[in-house]
């Protein structure tokens, strides 16, 4: 079923990826040859107009074939080549910004109908699945030496006289401050399906700037369903797709810096099977965490199309904007050539990725 639910996702966000190329085309005047679903052998089609709409064997994505594309020399007006570069710029990019789009709408469905996020205080009231989540846990503190863990939600937590069940985090860190230092506390947690007691003791000088206060070393947060008003929603979706796009960018640009000054850290990242791994855990949870992935994953795909890597829009849309410097073609062979290169290094990224991600299974 994890396969399976992969490949619809994959298929889904490439072909909504290659639809927005196929729209930019259109609108752009250029002749589009073919919008196919999945990678031939072809199993069934239909032509309409000069475009021919294709199902097809492989389902692993989806293409669309615009005349001119990678042939510099074409001599139709038509072509892709032929157009304004202003144009090509657009049809290069609007497949980035469908992806982008699709995740916006999967954010501000989550948010209208409901999702399970970080809370104020007088949105944990109107929360009635409302609990105290640790959001982090500081490496080499008391709480990390307990095995409480990021994710964990806390029932309660009670010493020989005192017991907290809020899901305040004030209160949370007023309980533990007011706690005599090496004083073991009872942590009632839940972790996915399992209830958990775990013990820790709060010690003195964990938190910088605080050294006399008793603290665990970890961060917590509210978390619950509250539904954000339909008015609000498409403004706070937005908000929260570009944050979250900011993030991944951020990243992105690290693990790419680090991969061509061969210093990549592979153990944080993951390919096809880490992220297959990754769907099936968010559909065992439910659909809000299944479709919280896919939006991640469509950021994600929209901004690696972007890096300027050869056979990928952000590496031909540098193409475009040197012919736009120089004023003239770059040779189609040179192009060809240089996407061939491109290619063949996303391939080995990817086969190095995939490898990382088995063995991180296997051990």
């Amino acid at each position: 079923m994890t396969v399976v639910l992969f490949i619809v996702i994959l298929v889904l966000l490439i072909v909504v990826h290659e639809f927005g190329h196929f729209l930019a085309a259109k609108w752009s005047g250029m002749r589009v040859d073919e919008f196919g679903v999945g990678y031939p052998p072809r199993i069934a089609g239909f032509k309409k107009g000069e475009t021919e709409y294709t199902l097809n064997a492989l389902p692993f994505g989806g293409f669309v074939s615009i005349y001119g594309e990678d042939d510099t020399d074409a001599a139709s007006p038509r072509a892709f080549s032929a157009r304004p570069r202003i144009l090509q710029a657009l049809t290069l990019v609007a497949g980035v910004a469908m992806n982008l789009l699709l995740a916006y709408v999967i954010i501000v469905g989550l948010l209208a109908a409901g999702t399970p996020r970080a809370l104020t205080a007088e949105e944990a009231i109107r929360a009635p699945d409302a609990s105290l989540v640790i959001a982090g846990v500081l490496p080499g503190s008391p709480a990390e030496r307990a095995g409480l863990l990021a994710g964990d939600r806390v029932l309660s937590v009670s010493d020989e006289g005192k017991e907290f069940s809020s899901t305040d985090p004030e209160v949370f860190t007023a309980y533990i401050g007011g706690q005599e230092a090496g004083g073991e506390l009872s942590f009632t947690i839940a972790r996915g399906e399992e209830t958990l007691t775990l013990a820790a003791a709060p010690e003195i000088g964990i938190i910088p700037g605080e050294p006399d206060r008793s603290a665990l070393g970890v961060s917590v947060a509210t978390v619950g369903t509250v539904p954000v008003p339909w008015y609000r929603a498409p403004i706070e979706g937005a908000v929260l797709t570009w944050e979250i796009t900011k993030e991944v960018a951020v990243g992105l640009t690290h693990f790419f810096a680090s991969v061509f000054t061969l210093s990549a850290n592979l153990a944080q990242v993951s390919g096809p099977v880490g992220i297959a791994g990754a769907v099936g855990d968010a559909y065992d949870q439910g659909f809000s965490p299944l479709f919280t992935i896919t939006a991640l994953i469509s950021i994600n795909l929209a901004l690696i199309n972007l890096l300027p890597i050869p056979a990928l829009d952000g590496g031909r849309l540098l193409f475009v904007a040197i012919e736009a410097v120089i004023r003239r073609p770059i040779p189609t062979v040179f192009v060809r050539g240089v996407n061939m290169a491109g290619f063949a290094f996303l391939i080995l990224l990817m086969v190095v990725v995939t490898a990382s991600d088995i063995f991180k299974i296997v051990s």
